[in-house]
């Protein structure tokens, strides 16, 4: 019975995060979504900080997992980097806490919302990192610092499919595709 309360309590958390933010999100307001006292909240977490650490645990959990389904072995490198990275991003932008928080770290700047969106920022790099590397050993790809390589492997794809839309029809999969192999794998010049 009790992880059923818990998980009820994580639940309702989400929800109001969701749709409150971290910032209006109170421990009162999730106590009434769950349907339970104030008391039983605190009975599994110390505090709301601690509560919304246990939700962005299991979201980057549920990234990793989104992300290492869509990588297939007999693809190339550049396949599984393009399809991991767009299914990434794709969960974040469809995903309502991800939206939320984002909305909150732009708008608000709250310290607890930017560092959490560092920590699924760094968890996607750590996931493309370790692909690069892979990548490297087996001669995929030409030795390259693996770190600067995934950062910009992460943040052409935010610009090609976050940034551009804001002043352009979004780009379809299949173009997004194509930019990424043209700018990192086969460069500009002929």
């Amino acid at each position: 019975m009790a992880i059923d309360r818990k998980q009820q309590i994580i639940d309702a958390a989400t929800n109001s995060f969701s749709m409150f933010g971290y910032k209006a999100t109170t421990i009162d307001q999730v106590a009434r979504m769950a349907n339970v006292g104030k008391g039983t909240i605190y009975t599994f977490f110390k505090n709301k900080e601690e509560l919304f650490d246990e939700i962005i645990g299991r979201l980057i959990k549920e990234m990793k997992k989104v992300a290492e389904e869509s990588v297939d072995p007999t693809r190339s490198f550049y396949e599984n980097v393009h399809t991991s990275l767009y299914k990434l991003l794709e969960f974040r932008k469809e995903h309502q806490l991800t939206i939320k928080l984002s909305q909150e770290a732009r708008d608000l700047g709250t310290p607890t919302v930017l560092e959490v969106m560092e920590r699924l920022e760094l968890a996607i790099l750590n996931f493309i990192k370790e692909k690069v590397i892979k990548a490297i050993r087996k001669g995929e790809i030409k030795k390259c610092d693996p770190e600067i390589t995934s950062f910009i492997m992460m943040k052409l794809y935010i610009a090609l499919i976050f940034d551009w839309e804001k002043r352009h029809e979004p780009l379809e999969k299949e173009e997004i595709s194509r930019l990424f192999e043209l700018y990192i794998f086969k460069g500009l010049s002929n």
